[in-house]
């Protein structure tokens, strides 16, 4: 029994005719329906899960996740951010705030973001109402291939919901947004200033989503973002 789970374990995709057929080369007389019997019942759809996150990391370099975020300003207003992330490098491609979203803003969001882009292939998204018809297809018009997510299954579409939780934990979580422009602009700096450039992730072995060359010799300095909220650092001569 333990070696028909630890099989299961290490191969949640394995059927139990598939774990009967490695046991008989490995020496085992058992059928598959006493295999059937000692694995674990699945909770949450283990196999639907593998299949989705190999997806997700077989097609990194040519995937995009997009998503939306409110923030609200200090007379509770709520503003919409359109966000873009690169599965590859972790890097947020494009991103736009209005008070008042949407489907041709969202369409138009779309063109920003891969007018002039040859690489991607994938868009991954949720089924928020606002992408409507014509912008399903704008992302067929690209060449680009429409991956919705199931309903309820935020997991699906794991790294734009990473960065949107990042946004909010390190930059809107500390600051009071006065407007839309406010919003843009505070984005804005700490998106091209400090996440693309030079804030270190652990899934790219601790670079930053656009290459940072490590520095050796100099005097370190450092650079403010958002008035102290992060720093840069970086070595001059």
């Amino acid at each position: 029994m333990k070696l028909i789970r630890k099989m299961q374990k290490e191969n949640p995709i394995w059927s139990s005719q598939r774990i009967q057929g490695e046991l008989t080369k490995l020496g085992f007389s058992v059928c598959d329906n006493t295999v059937a019997k000692y694995m674990r019942k699945p909770k949450t759809g283990p196999e639907i899960l593998q299949r989705w996150l190999t997806f997700l990391r077989n097609h990194a370099k040519y995937t995009v996740g997009i998503d939306f975020l409110v923030a609200r300003t200090i007379f509770f207003k709520s503003i919409h951010v359109f966000v873009a992330i690169s599965h590859d490098r972790r890097k947020i491609l494009h991103f736009a705030v209005t008070a008042n979203p949407h489907s041709q803003w969202a369409i138009q969001q779309l063109r920003e973001t891969f007018a002039f882009d040859e690489t991607t292939k994938y868009v991954v998204r949720d089924n928020d109402g606002i992408y409507s018809n014509e912008f399903k297809q704008t992302i067929k018009r690209f060449g680009l291939k429409d991956k919705s997510t199931a309903p309820r299954s935020p997991w699906q579409n794991p790294f734009a919901e990473r960065v949107i939780g990042t946004l909010r934990r390190e930059c809107l979580d500390h600051m009071i947004i006065l407007n839309e422009r406010h919003l843009y602009n505070t984005l804005h700096e700490y998106i091209f200033e400090y996440y693309n450039v030079s804030r270190t992730h652990m899934s790219l072995e601790k670079d930053s989503p656009e290459h940072r060359p490590i520095q050796k010799d100099g005097k370190i300095v450092s650079k403010p973002i958002l008035s102290g909220l992060h720093h840069t650092y970086s070595r001059v001569a």
